[in-house]
């Protein structure tokens, strides 16, 4: 198996894992992962992602090219079918999940690897990884959404920087500029990945997905259009329990004599 799953309490960690191929994404994995973020979207028992690499060397260099060549060379309505669409459908499954996907950046996050950062809600890095977009060096653009959520995430010069030469950045840089929120040394990466999840997941499972699809579907709309997303994902929440709950014991608080 190329992706292994392990679960702590409500808090599952997926590993990509073919290290000696520094974790590429051929196409069983890819698949493999999008089967497993089906199972895991239904499991009421789940409440948080996080997603990693085996090894110390690489989150995932991105497309395995072997399997991409081949593609392309099957002309480009089978490049499209197999490589984009393929990519396209993963990126846009991490980036819509209903529960938060942290992703552990334990080392290099190329092509794929990248646009899977750019996806991911949340994102740690170990602060040995580095970031690159080399698409351009094969010849063509960035193809798992690479080319549309970088310049949205960090700014249209900076992402065309990457994207245009196709030189790597430090963790720190990547930190900088937005693309991941925190760096720390590789041997805490997983625990502060942990600690992050345990963090969104003490609120209600209800109002966690609510945040993340009001963010998710409103902040390339334009404001008006924004706020009418944020009105109807507060509007779901207003009937459930993690809206009683939260306001009963805000309430009970406020009713403890100081």
């Amino acid at each position: 198996m190329t992706v292994h799953i392990g679960q702590n309490d409500s808090l599952i960690t997926i590993t990509i894992d073919r290290e000696r191929k520094l974790n590429a994404l051929d196409y069983p994995t890819i698949d493999t992962l999008l089967a497993a973020l089906e199972r895991i979207e239904s499991d009421d028992s789940a409440r948080a992602v996080v997603l990693t690499g085996a090894g110390p060397r690489a989150f995932s260099a991105g497309a395995d090219i072997p399997s991409l060549a081949g593609s392309i060379a099957g002309g480009t309505e089978r490049a499209l079918r197999e490589i984009v669409r393929r990519g396209h459908a993963l990126t846009r499954r991490i980036e819509e999940f209903p529960k938060p996907v942290i992703a552990a950046v334990n080392g290099l996050a190329y092509g794929g690897g990248c646009e899977i950062v750019e996806a991911a809600p949340l994102a740690i890095a170990a602060g040995h990884a580095t970031f690159a977009k080399p698409e351009i060096a094969l010849g063509f653009p960035p193809p798992f959404g690479g080319s549309q959520r970088l310049p949205r995430h960090v700014g249209r010069k900076r992402g065309l920087e990457m994207i245009l030469t196709g030189d790597p950045i430090p963790a720190a840089r990547a930190a900088e500029i937005g693309l991941v929120n925190a760096v720390v040394p590789a041997g805490d990466l997983l625990a502060a990945a942990r600690d992050l999840a345990a963090r969104i997941i003490r609120h209600a499972p209800t109002a966690v997905a609510a945040c993340l699809r009001s963010v998710t579907r409103g902040v390339n709309l334009p404001i008006d259009e924004g706020l009418a997303v944020e009105a109807a994902c507060f509007a779901a929440t207003v009937p459930t329990d993690g809206v009683r709950d939260g306001l009963r014991r805000f309430l009970d608080r406020a009713a403890v004599p100081r």
